[in-house]
């Protein structure tokens, strides 16, 4: 054999034996969660988050996503060894119109399901979290109201709402289980919240129906908009609302919901959720979820 022949040889044989090994080591590769995965499988999804809707997504002082729903996710991209996120703070408008076009893979914005919604995205069977609504009432009907059962009986007059709205969706839900005291809806497009209350301390109407991140934020904090009214205004809790992740609809999408809701199971059986909700809201907010 020419000594030229012997050095092509020799190079050819170690070319294979580097690449077995190679091979091998990306095979066998440890990947999040102690899974194996190829590196050529992993599929990076861009979500896009509120930047200021604390505490379910905003961004932090350090520059960094953050919130409870962000956690979630986090931790759902920890349980994926085939996928890895990255995360976009942004506007609520932008969020919804780049997940629709497919600039985003998945959006979080503390979103309820809606029949609207589930025509442009995917949205999985599993939420992510929750968002606790209620009735913000004038404080000397605080005996009076103390449930959602003791307003319809009372013939509480409710502010309106715009059946685009999911809250009316909401209403509507309880009316078809309790037929024999249903809460009268009236349709309305748009007022501002501060009308809402003025009209429940005028007598106007005797019930906001109010999520209560909105009323701490806006009444019960000493810089809320609308702290004047904290000691004539009250606020009770009906049951917690899931929210989910939108996913942009495509076949990609279509797979990842499959993968999130295995290991959103996976999170909620082991504590994980419950951990983060107290983390991030004082308390469980799936423990309102379906009250009646």
């Amino acid at each position: 054999m020419s000594k030229k022949a012997w050095i092509i040889g020799g190079v050819a044989v170690v070319a294979v034996i580097g690449a077995t090994i190679i091979g091998r080591s990306l095979a066998g590769a440890p990947a999040k969660d102690g899974k194996t995965a190829s590196s050529a499988e992993v599929i990076t999804l861009k979500v896009a988050h509120t930047q200021n809707y604390v505490p379910y997504d905003f961004v932090n002082e350090k520059g960094e996503s953050d919130g409870y729903e962000v956690a979630v996710l986090k931790a759902v991209d920890e349980k994926l060894a085939n996928y890895q996120f990255e995360y976009t703070g942004t506007s609520d408008d932008d969020l919804l119109i780049g997940l629709e076009s497919g600039k985003y893979d998945i959006g979080t914005k503390g979103a309820w399901y809606t029949d609207e919604r589930a025509k442009k995205f995917v949205i999985p069977s599993e939420p992510v979290g929750a968002s606790i609504i209620g009735f913000t009432v004038r404080k000397e009907d605080e005996q009076k109201y103390k449930t959602i059962d003791d307003f319809a009986k009372n013939k509480g007059k409710l502010v309106p709402i715009s059946p685009q709205n999911a809250q009316w969706n909401v209403i509507t839900s309880y009316n078809e289980k309790h037929q024999d005291a249903p809460i009268e809806l009236t349709a309305a497009e748009s007022f501002k919240v501060a009308d809402a209350y003025a009209w429940v301390l005028e007598g106007r109407y005797d019930a906001f129906f109010d999520i209560k991140l909105s009323f701490e934020k806006a009444v019960t904090a000493e810089d809320g908009p609308y702290h004047q009214y904290a000691d004539k205004l009250s606020w009770f809790p009906y049951k917690g609302i899931p929210t989910y992740p939108l996913i942009h609809r495509d076949e990609k999408g279509e797979k990842f919901a499959k993968e999130y809701e295995k290991a959103i199971k996976e999170l909620k059986e082991d504590g994980t959720l419950a951990k983060l909700s107290q983390q991030y809201f004082k308390e469980d907010v799936f423990s309102y979820v379906d009250k009646d």
